[in-house]
């Protein structure tokens, strides 16, 4: 069951009405959103409080996003001066189960295979407009460390916080990327709250590879391959098996959601953006990386963390007697850098290439 907010409907800049929600909604659909909601800009207190308490036990595993200045992105009012209200869109990614990459085929998650995050702000971008046009002043925010996103789309109603510790779409589950509008116009908040639809069910806690969801909702960072696979450095032995197949992102606890199970099905299950070949990202040029996937998260935007990944990839699930595979790991085996030479070298073990080592298979 929902619980409804009430406030009373009130007025925007003095003398101008502001649109209304009903008529900002339907722009924003027609423009691509597949859910839109409104609440207030007043701060994310209970999220302020929340992410102060994950960085102090280290949870965060020195990311920076809105944990680097999280005062700021938890008050709208430091985006726009004046800030009244928050527009919030959710976009759908295409996330059907798709069947296991071939051997040295490395996955890609499903908001990282196409521009999601550039389509959403498009369409967001529609609805600011809008509101300029109104005479009110609007930001989008979109994949930005300046406003958490999360807490506006559940404050909006748009759905609840999932055990996974993303928002849950009824009857989507998880499978969206989220953006807001922060504007200056003073719209009715009256949109319902989302009741939690997790229950009792842990197919996410228990369905995480690297156990990284540590109580309900609350993520483990330095244990989680999504963010491992951005972090800068090497990928700790111990997670580097359990990394399989991936060299960006990872799917797991959202696959497991029984909430986003009808929203997969067979139809991308030929996408080409779902995999990538390791030996071609170990043999492309950094230039040839950042113009392919340069939208990504990369560390310090340098190409060999995709190489440290695309090799933890090889030593997972490639064949051994694959010339191409053996030629890049005697490249990598040779290569200037530390960090490639020593997860080339974990790689050629777990092939069971000791040969390439100077050793002998056994």
């Amino acid at each position: 069951m929902s619980q409804r907010i009430r406030s009373a409907p009130v007025v925007g800049n003095v003398g101008v009405m502001p649109p209304e929600v009903a008529e900002l909604k339907s722009i924003g659909l027609s423009a691509g959103l597949d859910a839109i909601g409104v609440t207030t800009a007043e701060p994310f207190e209970a999220t302020l409080a929340e992410i102060l308490r994950r960085r102090e036990a280290g949870l965060h595993a020195d990311m920076q996003f809105t944990f680097r200045n999280p005062e700021r992105s938890t008050d709208p009012g430091r985006i726009l001066e004046g800030a009244r209200s928050i527009i919030v869109g959710a976009m759908r990614v295409s996330a059907p189960r798709l069947p296991d990459a071939g051997p040295g085929r490395a996955r890609i998650a499903a908001y990282a295979r196409h521009d999601h995050y550039g389509d959403l702000r498009t369409a967001l971008e529609v609805v600011a407009s809008h509101l300029s046009a109104a005479s009110f002043a609007a930001r989008v925010v979109a994949d930005d460390n300046s406003l958490v996103d999360r807490a506006p789309a559940v404050r909006a109603g748009i759905g609840w916080f999932g055990r996974n510790g993303n928002v849950l779409i009824p009857g989507h589950g998880s499978w969206f990327v989220l953006g807001s509008v922060v504007t200056d116009a003073a719209l009715p908040a009256d949109q319902e709250v989302v009741a939690d639809g997790c229950g009792t069910c842990r197919s996410c806690i228990d369905g995480c590879p690297t156990g990284a969801i540590v109580e309900p909702g609350v993520v483990d960072a330095r244990r989680c391959l999504a963010w491992l696979v951005q972090a800068p450095g090497d990928i700790p032995l111990e997670f580097r098996q359990a990394m399989g197949g991936r060299i960006y992102g990872c799917d797991d606890c959202q696959e497991v959601c029984p909430v986003g199970r009808s929203d997969r099905s067979a139809e991308g299950s030929t996408d080409s953006a779902a995999d990538v070949e390791a030996v071609e990202v170990l043999a492309a040029s950094d230039d040839d990386l950042l113009e392919r996937f340069g939208r990504w998260y990369i560390a310090e935007r340098d190409p060999r963390y995709l190489r440290r990944n695309a090799l933890v990839v090889l030593g997972n699930t490639a064949d051994a007697d694959d010339p191409a595979v053996v030629q890049a790991l005697r490249e990598n085996l040779n290569a200037s850098d530390p960090m490639l030479r020593g997860h080339a070298e974990w790689a050629a073990l777990e092939l069971g290439r000791v040969d390439l080592l100077g050793g002998t298979v056994k």
